[in-house]
């Protein structure tokens, strides 16, 4: 069943963090020109946990790009806690992602040459956080996601499931309000699938984090609060998870 959201509020009522209003995004131009998106309008509740799915093409990561404010759209806009970010300077909006937003990307994007601890250290060097308890910060993160006996490694020393875990740890060691995540879990077993998940739940509950990410696996859309399906470019369905499994 579709359930119309709009950019006030989120499909509950509750308080939204995350909202995007008309959002439509055009590649290319005159005949050459391809609609990735076209007129999204959606809320995210703030302290919830949303997935986004729909077959390769469907618009999912130019979604995930727009709403993170890695890319602009050619139509609409998006609010983050109430605050346009369609249209701000660059640097404003590295400044958004480096503190409260955390981006988990399908690419990992680790440094090669800096061990599994110091990737995540690195994310709270980039958010301009005190090095005072860092250790302690980064050691929690780390063990979250199963890593922490493999702190040490670089990066070519990890199987790809271990590199998206650093990458995870390195995405929420600064507890941002909101994570952006392109498949967290697709290069992991079921097993530790779920403990990301876990993970993600218990920052929810315990920080009111919000959590979007996109999947394609039907076993995942249980644990999350709402689901938003896309089919070529546009929001096919969105549902609500009355009891999320995990």
């Amino acid at each position: 069943m579709f359930v119309p959201v709009t950019e006030d509020s989120g499909p509950t009522g509750a308080l939204t963090i995350l909202s995007a209003a008309g959002v439509t995004k055009v590649f290319g131009k005159g005949h050459a020109s391809v609609t990735a998106l076209a007129d999204i309008r959606l809320a995210i509740p703030a302290g919830s946990m949303v997935a986004l799915k729909g077959r390769s093409g469907s618009g999912k990561t130019t979604l995930l790009n727009i709403l993170s404010g890695l890319d602009d759209p050619t139509e609409g806009k998006v609010s983050f806690q109430g605050k346009e970010i369609t249209g701000l300077p660059v640097a404003e909006r590295n400044a958004l992602r480096r503190k409260e937003i955390g981006l988990v990307f399908q690419s990992f994007g680790l440094v090669p040459l800096m061990s599994a601890y110091e990737n995540v250290e690195f994310g709270l060097r980039i958010a301009g956080r005190s090095m005072e308890g860092n250790r302690s910060a980064v050691e929690s993160a780390l063990e979250r996601v199963g890593m922490r006996d493999r702190m040490r490694h670089r990066p070519s020393e990890l199987s790809g499931g271990e590199q998206q875990r650093v990458a995870i740890a390195r995405a929420i060691v600064h507890e941002p309000r909101l994570l952006i995540a392109d498949e967290p879990t697709a290069e992991l077993d079921s097993r530790m699938g779920l403990q990301v998940m876990r993970v993600f739940r218990e920052l929810v509950k315990r920080s009111g984090m919000t959590v979007i990410l996109t999947t394609h696996d039907p076993d995942i859309m249980e644990l999350v609060d709402h689901v938003i399906a896309l089919e070529d470019g546009t929001i096919a369905s969105y549902t609500t998870n009355e009891a999320p499994l995990v």
